[in-house]
């Protein structure tokens, strides 16, 4: 029989081993959303400092996008790779290689002598980002199941709103005291603690099964969407039927089609076709396309609207993206998980395009002259609480149309459809905003006033529209 004094030392011990356990969960949560903050910071943090690292490093006006474009470019197309890959070599190793080409890259990037060494390192950055967002992700969904998910999502969602509002803020910043290669070196400190901390947090989390490798299925899909994205970024220089931009769609739906092909034959495959069946994974990506295509134009346009059409500088167009990261994140860590528990994440996300919309109308306003606490500002607000209440809810949408041992493959079809929504966003939207910028006054602008308006207009236009198709096919027939 045990003795009261050697019952209460167990109920101790118990108690001290959950509160201990309970610690280190949130500790890992910290460490996974921390890698998806600095993933989404990387995607704006450079868009403030271009005309600075024009000025020095002497880059023609090709070499300048393409200092944004071969990050998206790696990000976009290796995605879905990686986050199979996850899967079948494990999480965790995915989330260490992944941090630690990031930091590579990031360093590269950072030190460059000139335009080829800057484009080469935002390739490395890419392809490392796209191997630790999943990677993250999928251990997430893994250490996270059942009720605790939609508060670790949250948390997910107030990180990815955080660190794209935050890049802009933090770009302008860095740039106009220490220059543009702090924007670069300021993500070092937390890759490497990434690295560090996956070693004693995330060992043996989300392991996944191990199973052969679909080579010929990964190159062909990352083929299709690296054609793809490459195509939609050459729509603002050469327009929709430009040789370049045809061929680019022709050589991603030949891919695509080859891919399917293979994927039908092959006994493991990088992408299961059956799981297509499944209303809620169809549906989730078609809406995590057109989604991410609505949400594009938050930090980019906006991000150039301030600067060119209300004439702020950098500084100040960071600082005016504050209340943005603030709104953004109390939205996602306050809100959204009472929303998600009271209405799912299908009413959610139907919810947060809406907002979205109304968001991009109020800009697309733009008085002259504009008033940034009147005419501004509350559209940011409205923006960051869209984007919060429909990103994160559009991911849940799809992981919970998959088995658990396909979590990186969730994570993977998330993240690359939004990333392909907004690739083909913000081509259809500077299209636009080019298009009206020719009959309006734009004298000494890249995009006049006329052409920022019709450019929000059209985004809430897909924004209104993906959430009426969310509403139709997920909400309605559940």
């Amino acid at each position: 029989m045990t003795s009261p004094a050697t019952a209460s030392a167990q109920a101790d011990v118990e108690r001290a081993e959950t509160r201990h356990n309970r610690l280190r969960r949130r500790t890992a949560l910290g460490l996974l959303v921390s890698a998806q903050f600095v993933v989404m910071l990387d995607t704006s943090i450079d868009n403030v400092a271009l005309p600075s690292i024009q000025d020095e490093l002497g880059l023609s006006p090709a070499g300048l996008s393409w200092v944004v474009n071969a990050y998206v470019l790696a990000f976009g197309s290796l995605l879905l790779l990686a986050g199979r890959a996850a899967d079948v070599v494990g999480r965790r190793v995915m989330f260490v290689a992944g941090a630690a080409v990031f930091t590579i890259g990031t360093l590269l990037a950072g030190t460059a002598p000139n335009e080829g060494v800057l484009v080469a390192a935002r390739v490395v950055q890419g392809a490392g980002a796209a191997a630790l967002s999943p990677a993250a992700m999928s251990l997430l969904l893994a250490m996270f199941p059942g009720p605790a998910r939609a508060r670790a999502m949250s948390a997910w969602g107030a990180a990815s709103t955080l660190g794209g509002a935050t890049g802009v803020l933090a770009g302008g910043l860095l740039t106009g005291t220490l220059g543009w290669s702090w924007v670069f070196f300021a993500t070092v400190p937390v890759s490497l603690v990434l690295i560090v901390g996956a070693r004693f947090l995330l060992e043996g989390a989300g392991a996944g099964p191990r199973g052969r490798f679909d080579a010929l299925g990964a190159a062909t899909i990352t083929g299709a969407v690296l054609a793809l994205v490459h195509a939609a970024l050459a729509v603002p220089e050469h327009g929709w039927t430009s040789p370049a931009v045809l061929a680019g769609a022709a050589v991603a739906v030949a891919l695509l089609v080859a891919f399917t092909q293979v994927e039908r034959r092959v006994a493991e495959p990088l992408v299961p076709l059956d799981l297509f069946r499944a209303r809620r994974v169809s549906a989730g990506v078609t809406l995590g396309v057109l989604g991410g295509a609505a949400r594009a134009s938050t930090f980019v346009l906006i991000a150039l609207y301030l600067q060119q059409a209300l004439l702020m500088a950098p500084q100040v167009a960071g600082l005016a993206m504050v209340p943005t990261s603030l709104a953004g994140f109390a939205a996602s860590v306050s809100l959204l998980p009472r929303v998600l528990r009271g209405v799912g994440p299908e009413r959610s996300m139907v919810l947060g395009l809406v907002v979205l919309a109304t968001g991009h109308l109020w800009i697309a306003r733009t008085p002259s002259p504009a008033l940034y606490v009147v005419d501004v500002l509350p559209g940011l607000l409205l923006v960051a609480v869209g984007v919060a209440f429909s990103f994160t809810p559009t991911t849940m949408v799809i992981a919970s149309g998959l088995p658990a041992h396909h979590a990186g493959l969730a994570s993977g079809l998330a993240n690359s459809s939004t990333q392909v929504g907004a690739a083909l966003g913000m081509a259809a939207f500077t299209a636009v905003a080019t298009a009206a910028s020719r009959t309006g006054d734009a004298a000494g602008q890249v995009v006049s006033t006329d052409g920022f308006a019709a450019a929000f207009v059209a985004a809430a236009v897909v924004a209104v529209a993906t959430a009426a198709m969310g509403a139709w096919t997920l909400v309605r027939r559940r």
